[in-house]
C-alpha cells in the first residue's frame, strides 16, 4: 500500500516536468526543494508555488528527483549520491543510458531508480508547468541492477502522491517501448512538418485534422528532443529502418501506379496496429460514432453544447475541434457511444444546434 512520500523532495532541474513535481508534490503538503542551474528559470518556479530554493542551510532530502535533459542525468543522478540517505531517480524520457553513466561516475546502485512519467507538452519552462500533469498518468519506474527494495518503494510513495500510476519495467524495456511508442513518432511528426516550409501557401491553406493531428507534436523544444535522440539512437534507429523499410515498399507499388500490394498491406495492418493502443483507462481501444456539430467561434457555445450532452444524457468520450476555413465557427466531432449516437443528434437538433450527421 503506498503512502504519501515523506520530505523533504529535492528536485533539481525547475522545466516543465520538474516544477509539475514541485507543484504535484506542494498539492500533497510535501516541502519541496528546488535547483536549477538558470537562476532565472529556479525563480520562476519558485514564484508558481513549486518549491522553495535549497541553500547549504536546508535539511538533507529524502529523496531526490533529477529532471534534467538526457544528457545531463546520468551524472546529476551520481552528484545527487552525496546526499547520504536520499533515493534517487530521474523523470528523463530514456533510462539505459543515463542510469549506466550514473553508476558509471559513482551513483550508489542501491539508491537508484529510474523514472519516466508518461506525461508533458509541446510547451516547455516552468510557465507551461501544471499540478495535475501526472494524474491517472502511467510512470514507469524502472530500478537499476542492485536497487533496493524498499528505495524501490519510495519512488512508487513519489509516483502515487504526484498522481501517477506507477508501471515497473526494465531500462532496456522502457527505451524499447518508448522508441516505438514517442520517439519515432517525435521523428515523423518533425519531417512531415517540416515539408511544409517549402509548400504552396494554398497547399498548406487546404490543411485537414489529419496533418494537425500528425504534426501536433512537431511543435516540441528542438534542443530538448536532440538529446533524447540521441540517448535512445540505437532503438529508434531500429524503428526508424523498420519504417523505412515498409515506406520503400510503399512508394515501389505507388511508382508502378498500384496499391494493391504493399500499400493495402500497409493501411490493413495500420487498421490493425492501431486497435492494440489502449482505450480509455488502459482497456481495449473502443469503436465510437461521430457526431459532428457546427457552433459560432464566440464564448459559451463550447460550453452550451456539453450541458446540451449532459441533459441528454449522452457522456461524451472524445472531443476534436476543426476551425472552419474562412468563417468564425467550428466543426466540432463528438465521440460517443453507438447506441446513443441517434438520441444526441436528434436531441442536439431539438435544441438548435447545427447538426451534420
Amino acid at each position: 500500500m503506498s503512502v504519501p512520500v515523506a520530505g523533504p523532495v529535492l528536485v533539481a532541474g525547475s522545466g516543465l516536468l520538474g516544477t509539475s513535481v514541485g507543484l504535484a508534490l506542494r498539492r500533497a503538503g510535501v516541502e519541496v526543494q528546488l535547483d536549477d542551474v538558470d537562476a532565472s528559470v529556479l525563480a520562476a518556479a519558485v514564484a508558481r508555488g513549486a518549491g522553495l530554493p535549497r541553500k547549504e542551510s536546508s535539511p538533507d532530502p529524502t529523496l531526490v528527483v533529477i529532471a534534467v535533459p538526457p544528457g545531463a542525468a546520468g551524472q546529476a543522478m551520481a552528484d545527487a549520491c552525496r546526499f547520504a540517505n536520499a533515493t534517487v531517480t530521474d523523470v528523463t524520457s530514456v533510462k539505459a543510458l543515463p542510469m549506466e553513466q550514473a553508476r558509471a561516475a559513482g551513483a550508489d546502485p542501491q539508491r537508484l531508480v529510474g523514472g519516466h512519467p508518461l506525461a508533458g507538452r509541446e510547451l516547455s519552462g516552468p510557465g507551461a508547468a501544471r499540478l495535475d500533469l501526472f494524474d491517472d498518468r502511467v510512470w514507469v519506474i524502472c530500478p537499476g541492477d542492485g536497487a533496493d527494495p524498499a528505495r524501490v518503494d519510495a519512488v512508487v510513495d513519489l509516483v502515487v502522491t504526484c498522481g501517477g500510476v506507477p508501471l515497473r519495467m526494465s531500462p532496456l524495456e522502457h527505451d524499447r517501448a518508448v522508441a516505438l511508442t514517442s520517439h519515432a513518432p517525435q521523428v515523423m511528426a518533425s519531417l512531415l512538418a517540416a515539408r511544409l516550409l517549402d509548400a504552396d501557401p494554398e497547399a498548406v491553406a487546404v490543411s485537414g485534422q489529419a496533418l494537425k493531428d500528425m504534426t501536433r507534436i512537431a511543435q516540441s523544444d528542438p534542443i530538448l528532443w536532440q538529446a533524447i535522440l540521441r540517448a535512445n539512437a540505437g532503438s529508434v534507429a531500429e524503428v526508424l529502418t523498420a519504417l523505412a523499410d515498409d515506406l520503400s515498399e510503399v512508394i515501389e507499388d505507388l511508382r508502378a501506379g498500384e496499391a494493391a500490394g504493399a500499400t493495402a498491406g500497409a493501411l490493413t495492418r495500420g487498421v490493425a496496429g492501431r486497435q492494440r493502443v489502449p482505450g480509455k483507462h488502459g482497456s481495449a481501444a473502443d469503436a465510437y460514432d461521430v457526431v459532428a456539430v457546427v457552433v459560432a467561434d464566440r464564448p459559451g457555445q463550447l460550453a452550451s453544447l456539453f450541458v446540451a450532452a449532459g441533459d441528454l444524457d449522452v457522456n461524451l468520450e472524445d472531443v476534436r475541434i476543426d476551425h472552419v476555413l474562412g468563417k468564425p465557427s467550428g466543426l466540432i466531432e463528438l465521440s460517443v457511444r453507438p447506441d446513443v449516437s441517434a438520441r444526441l443528434c436528434d436531441g442536439l437538433r431539438q435544441r438548435g444546434f447545427d447538426v451534420r450527421n
